[in-house]
């Protein structure tokens, strides 16, 4: 069965695993990010030849990547912004090579083997310290004319825009829950994490509870407004907070809350967890060198 190198370059660590064609991964392992664009390649290229028979690298990365291989916008990998790095990669390696935006990626395990598997049109997000994802039609990535599908997190809620704060992923990101909390409580931020928030709120923290309830709220707004612009058949929402058994649930909640308030618009979306977590990015890289490589 046909295998293919896959990497996931974050701004910590490189995850490097070897998949087939079956959404197995057979060996994986990461390693601290390299500092130079130099050592990024050749430590591709050393994990590459740990599989001689590979049929292809497949890369999930961070920015806006264009078909050519140029990825645009910014990261904390600064190097990785200019130069072509497919044809980089490409010509170290002496294989072909598909490369992809991150979210793009962990939508594309969610399609291929995961909890939009057999779906056709589905939108994925991903909450984490802002809101980001992609959409799929027909079972393809749908990047927009600037790189931009699934940039969910520039939504704003407020019409009378001031600054950044009134954008989607400012308000109901889980550091946006963090920051709010932070504030209320007079505590520095990094004192805080959202899964200790929420244990919080269980306890009976009010702060903490009303903070929480409006993340639902924002959450559920948020997921409205999408379900009216595309009408996926399904929604699915990844990042850490996807592993809380009752968000699902909380957010079920305050969509029923809005559409009693709207009557012209009935039409519930259909919300769900992301499968994959830590690997999702290698296994949906290398199902976007299947389908597009």
């Amino acid at each position: 069965m046909p295998k293919y190198m896959a990497f996931d370059i974050g701004g910590t660590f490189v995850k490097c695993g070897v998949v087939n064609e079956n959404a197995q991964i057979l060996s994986s392992n990461k390693e601290k990010t390299p500092q130079t664009l130099a050592g990024l390649l050749n430590l591709i290229e050393t994990y590459c030849q740990s599989c001689p028979d590979a049929k292809g690298v497949a890369i999930s990365s961070p920015g806006a990547v264009s078909e050519e291989g140029i990825i645009y916008g910014s990261s904390a990998i600064s190097y990785i912004h200019g130069p072509n790095i497919k044809e980089l990669i490409s010509e170290q390696t002496k294989l072909p090579v598909y490369i992809d935006n991150d979210a793009n990626c962990a939508g594309y395990a969610e399609v291929w083997n995961g909890a939009a598997k057999g779906k056709n049109n589905v939108m994925v997000m991903v909450i984490g310290t802002g809101i980001g994802g992609s959409i799929f039609k027909n079972g393809r990535i749908h990047k927009g004319a600037n790189l931009h599908g699934g940039e969910f997190g520039y939504m704003l809620l407020d019409t009378n825009v001031t600054d950044r704060n009134d954008m989607w992923s400012r308000r109901a990101s889980t550091k946006a829950l963090v920051r709010k909390v932070a504030k209320a409580k007079q505590l520095n931020p990094e004192e805080l994490s959202g899964e200790e928030i929420f244990s919080m709120a269980e306890a009976g923290d009010e702060i903490c509870r009303k903070a929480v309830d409006e993340f639902y709220h924002l959450l559920a707004i948020g997921i409205y407004n999408l379900q009216y612009i595309y009408d996926p058949e399904l929604i699915l929402i990844g990042g850490g907070i996807s592993a809380r058994e009752d968000l699902i649930t909380n957010i079920n909640r305050k969509l029923d809350g809005i559409l009693s308030a709207i009557d012209p618009a009935k039409i519930k979306p259909t919300i769900a967890s992301c499968k994959f977590r830590q690997d999702a990015n290698l296994l949906g890289a290398v199902y976007g060198f299947m389908k597009e490589g």
